[in-house]
């Protein structure tokens, strides 16, 4: 590697590392396992960990399909499919909670015809796991999408000249190529839906012990305790840092 390079490579790193040591400075370690461990943070995490559990399962059930689509379909409009798709990419998360809110709230077309069943989303634990969805599914499907297109089609395209049906195909030839994606995609998916912040507050709130996940406590404590809010920041980092760090190698690697 020309040695040039590790002067930029340094300056991003330390971009990157720097502000997240920063809060190390920010805290007494003697106070660190009270404010850690005080009912509030816990049950933010608890909350946090649960809903994007299942934000991270629902992208899956959903992404990979689109990702599917997008990688083999011969649609005319698959480019604006895919543009349509990478949306919640750039925009900003409080752009999308408004955009749910408008559509599932109670004065929402969607949300109208809800309300005539008895089903109110915006506030609630599901519309914490909706908004984290919206946020974090594009990057399941981007991972994906790249993955089926760099394997090509050549093995599905065997597999049918053997006799195996499209769904056949599916299970035993295309779901085997896309699993190192799938776990590398699914890890990033409960990164990001861990961290979602923008798109709850807009969508659900922060009521405390139904929508108000770790990233809402931090925000919330800030204004009164700065710092408990930085001892939940340290825990929030600790859990990402878990799940990239502890999980992704195996993802990469097919593993999980």
């Amino acid at each position: 590697m020309p040695a040039l390079l590790w002067l930029p490579a340094s300056c991003a790193l330390l971009l990157i590392v720097l502000p997240v040591a920063g809060l190390l400075t920010r805290t007494d370690p003697r106070q660190l396992p009270e404010l850690l461990l005080s009912p509030a943070a816990l049950e933010a995490l608890r909350l946090s960990i649960r809903t994007a559990l299942i934000a991270t399962a629902l992208s899956l059930l959903l992404g990979g399909p689109l990702a599917l689509v997008l990688a083999r379909s011969r649609l005319p409009g698959v480019r604006v499919l895919r543009a349509l798709v990478l949306l919640p990419l750039v925009l900003p998360p409080v752009v999308g909670g408004l955009a749910l809110l408008y559509l599932l709230g109670r004065t929402g077309p969607v949300g109208q015809l809800l309300a005539l069943v008895g089903v109110q989303l915006p506030y609630t634990t599901t519309a914490v796991v909706l908004a984290q969805t919206f946020v974090a599914m594009p990057f399941l499907v981007v991972g994906l999408e790249g993955a089926l297109r760099t394997a090509g089609e050549r093995y599905e395209q065997v597999a049918a000249t053997l006799g195996a049906s499209p769904w056949l195909a599916f299970r035993r030839v295309t779901v085997p190529l896309m699993l190192p994606a799938v776990g590398s995609g699914l890890v990033l998916t409960f990164a990001r839906a861990l961290g979602e912040f923008g798109a709850t507050i807009t969508f659900a709130g922060s009521l405390q012990g139904t929508t108000r996940t770790l990233p809402l406590a931090v925000y919330t404590t800030a204004q009164s305790d700065v710092d408990a809010a930085v001892a939940m920041s340290l825990l929030l980092v600790a859990v990402a840092l878990a799940v990239i760090v502890v999980a992704r190698p195996r993802a990469v690697e097919g593993q999980l």
